[in-house]
């Protein structure tokens, strides 16, 4: 068990190893061939050049400006000078908001950390309760409510402090979700026009013996939003054409490396490759020409596959992305449903087409369910068998783990110094490094389950990280590592002794979760500014594979904020600090370095290096404020829990209120602001498209939305028909006959799978002279 100079160890460790970090970063960022590493936003925005095209050959490598060196840290105040408005303008909604989290820990925590050191921590101390006791504790622990005697009144200033930090949370909470949902509404409001604006995403579409699927979505649209349907792109299975076309770029780009080779030293001959495995073995040939065949035979499957997706029925999906001429009838067939029948014709707001995930538009819509049961039975047992590796290196990293696998070592680990070293900072590191392919198989599960969009991908994947991290991480080393610890307690004590001491005893874990954060979000928040896996690659390709100004580009990494990773662990200090906010207060300083550095560090990576993938407006608030409110639910059951355990259940009645008091809240929420992040207001819809109209007026929009939401694959082909790129339909409305195959008689009631719902009889139509 970590002891208070353990503790200052591990801090000095990792305050050193953060300090290094940045150091190292500051010196690195300063040097002209790392410019494309730590500043490739502005490179992507074509707002900054690349440092190695001008001066002397010494000033292009290394900064010679030694008094620069001096100001190696002038990237936080630079951080922290963009407002708001203009980092949205920059980075977009989602960053912003993003970055609005660690602020939300830092309005959260830094009174309850006030309050808690000046109350709380002087009413734990001033007993000796575990002095008395024959409990193994360390002096870190007499500053927690286990150091309290049972029974005592003391326990009725947690109890009001459990009140305090339940209202203030809730207060920051609701004031925070009223800021956002303002700042989206405006968002959406100011944004300037996009496809999903005028995009719905229709799955589920029933098949028909007479029509084609691009036919059927057609008809129903005409027949159903007459005057505000404008055009359709069905959702192909274009998988294979998709990895032959990467294929192909990926032998263009072997070609051009080999052609630039030979045009740069003619005098040593043509270069030439082995066919074999990675270039290892096989038939030596002529580089340039054996790629050059190689690129015309992929060129001609591309071609095959591509003819075939277009005209095989069984490669259309049942599935399209339906545009409308507004954004009100956008909306209105978005959140409506379309037919009698409530699994058919599904309508759902359309990603942006660059947050579309586009190996899953072909899944089959029946088989979703099918892929997230059998997603949900792996998750479980992932989640809970995990927890026995997790046990074992949680063990292993321990004084008496290290002693029982390695004997011979005992006389080292000893040691002072060495002891502190392991109690204090290997248990968050082992457990820190054990979790780092957790992100990989999480993202792998989500993209199973069929998710059509990026953004729904990293939002899935996070909510089940933060269930890993709440049952594995929280769950696995508070109850199970508090019990294991006094265990030798437990064997020789009665059994109605038991719960008292377990009470007692899972305070005493906040040393590991201090030693946890202190790694983790402190050492490792300092380790993510310095990119060193970025910086590596890049160096790597501009040496080897690097040539021509586009590959310098596409050599740059910026990567993007990872909501899928950073907000589950955001999420797990708002659990740490809630649930040890009164029990063992001495956590929340290391929760607040955490919120602060971390706001600054990732301020600078959004505004100088993330690109973000898509922008969904700050959709995944709801998600965020959720897991908050289910945090302190957690922290008032597990203290409701604890101090029932101390003989002092007069308690009780007064804390049940809390969890009852948070789901009120938690509804009310809910109900006032949730709307305007999963539905669009008719009338802003309706305000923004008259504004449209009164400035664009000659708009054409079809030939806006016409290919937006085709397949990448297909974009740019030539045998598009010229039909298809014609202007779009005026923004009055217009009657519409109805093209159809179908046979049909004169005064036939149109099939209720169109409408939904009886329908007067129309008149015949003759297809001969329809036209749409």
């Amino acid at each position: 068990m970590a002891t208070l100079e353990d503790i200052g160890v591990s801090a000095g460790i990792n305050l050193l190893s953060a300090f290094v970090f940045l150091v190292v970063f500051a010196i690195l960022r300063l040097q002209p061939f790392n410019d494309r590493v730590y500043f490739p936003k502005w490179y992507l925005k074509g707002l900054r050049t690349d440092p190695l095209t001008s001066g002397a050959f010494m000033s292009k490598i290394v900064n010679l400006d030694f008094r620069s060196y001096l100001r190696f840290l002038n990237w936080i105040p630079a951080a922290l000078r963009m407002p708001e408005p203009e980092l949205i303008e920059h980075a977009g909604l989602d960053s912003a908001v993003y970055l609005r989290i660690y602020l939300l820990g830092l309005k959260i925590f830094v009174p309850l950390t006030i309050i808690a050191w000046a109350v709380l921590v002087p009413v734990n101390f001033t007993n000796q309760t575990l002095e008395l006791s024959n409990l193994t504790y360390s002096d870190i622990d007499k500053l927690t409510i286990s150091n309290i005697p049972l029974g005592s009144d003391r326990f009725w200033t947690h109890i009001v402090y459990a009140y305090v930090f339940t209202f203030w949370t809730c207060y920051v909470l609701r004031n925070e979700y009223d800021i956002i949902a303002k700042m989206r509404l405006h968002f959406l409001a100011s944004e300037h026009r996009r496809p999903d604006q005028f995009t719905v995403l229709v799955r589920n579409v029933p098949p028909d013996p007479d029509e084609s699927i691009s036919e059927l979505v057609e008809h129903f649209f005409l027949v159903n939003h007459p005057n505000h349907y404008l055009t359709h792109q069905v959702v192909y299975n274009a998988n294979k054409l998709a990895s032959l076309v990467a294929k192909k770029k990926k032998l263009q780009n072997w070609l051009d490396y080999y052609q630039l080779k030979f045009s740069r030293n003619q005098s040593a001959g043509r270069p030439t490759m082995k066919t074999g495995f990675l270039g290892l073995w096989g038939a030596k040939v002529d580089a340039i020409d054996y790629h050059v065949s190689e690129i015309e035979k992929i060129s001609k499957e591309i071609a095959e596959e591509r003819d075939r997706v277009r005209n095989d029925p069984k490669s259309v999906m049942p599935a399209a992305f339906v545009s409308f001429k507004a954004r009100w009838g956008a909306a209105v067939c978005a959140q409506t449903q379309q037919t009698r029948n409530p699994t058919l014709w599904l309508t759902e707001w359309a990603p942006e087409p660059r947050d579309v995930y586009w190996e899953n538009t072909a899944i089959p819509y029946v088989s979703l369910t099918i892929r997230r049961l059998i997603m949900a039975v792996a998750f479980f047992f992932l989640t809970f068998f995990f927890m026995i590796p997790i046990a074992i290196v949680q063990g292993m990293a321990s004084i008496e783990g290290i002693e029982k696998a390695a004997p011979w070592l005992k006389f080292l680990i000893e040691q002072k110094f060495i002891k502190s070293v392991i109690q204090g900072f290997l248990p968050g590191i082992a457990l820190k490094i054990f979790l780092i392919f957790l992100p990989t198989i999480l993202m792998m599960m989500s993209k199973f389950e069929g998710f059509t969009s990026i953004s729904s991908l990293e939002r899935r994947s996070a909510s089940r990280y933060y269930m890993f991290n709440f049952i594995n991480v929280f769950l696995g080393s508070v109850v199970t590592g508090s019990a294991f610890q006094q265990l030798n307690k437990f064997i020789h004590q009665s059994a109605n002794d038991i719960p008292k001491t377990i009470g007692v005893a899972i305070p005493l874990k906040a040393t590991f979760f201090i030693t946890y954060i202190m790694v983790d979000g402190w050492a490792g928040i300092a380790a993510e500014i310095l990119m060193v896996k970025p910086l590596i690659m890049y160096h790597l390709k501009n040496f080897f594979l690097v040539k021509t100004e586009r590959d310098r580009e596409e050599a740059m990494d910026p990567g993007s904020v990872g909501f899928n990773t950073g907000e589950p662990r955001i999420q797990l200090y708002f659990l740490l600090g809630l649930v040890y906010a009164t029990v063992s207060p001495i956590l929340l300083p290391f929760i607040l370095v955490f919120f602060g550095f971390a706001y600054v560090v990732f301020r600078h990576q959004i505004i100088n290096v993330y690109n973000q993938e898509y922008e969904s407006g700050a959709a995944f608030w709801p998600d965020v404020h959720g897991r908050v409110i289910a945090a302190l639910i957690i922290a008032q059951i597990l203290f409701l829990g604890l101090m029932s355990t101390l003989d002092f259940a007069m308690s009780t009645p007064f804390l049940i209120v809390l969890p009852v008091l948070t789901l009120w809240f938690h509804k009310y929420c809910k109900g006032r602001f949730e709307p305007a992040f999963v539905k669009y207001p008719l009338q802003e819809a309706m305000m923004k498209d008259t504004l449209e109209r009164a400035r664009e007026p000659h708009l054409n929009l079809k030939g806006y939305l016409q290919e937006a939401y085709s397949h990448p694959v297909f974009k740019g082909d030539e045998d598009e028909d010229s039909d298809e790129y014609e202007a779009s339909e005026k923004w009055e409305h217009e009657s519409v006959l109805v093209p159809t195959k179908r046979h049909s008689r004169r005064n036939t009631p149109l099939p209720s799978k169109y409408s939904g719902s009886p329908t007067p009889s129309l008149p015949e139509i003759d297809d001969k002279n329809a036209h749409p």
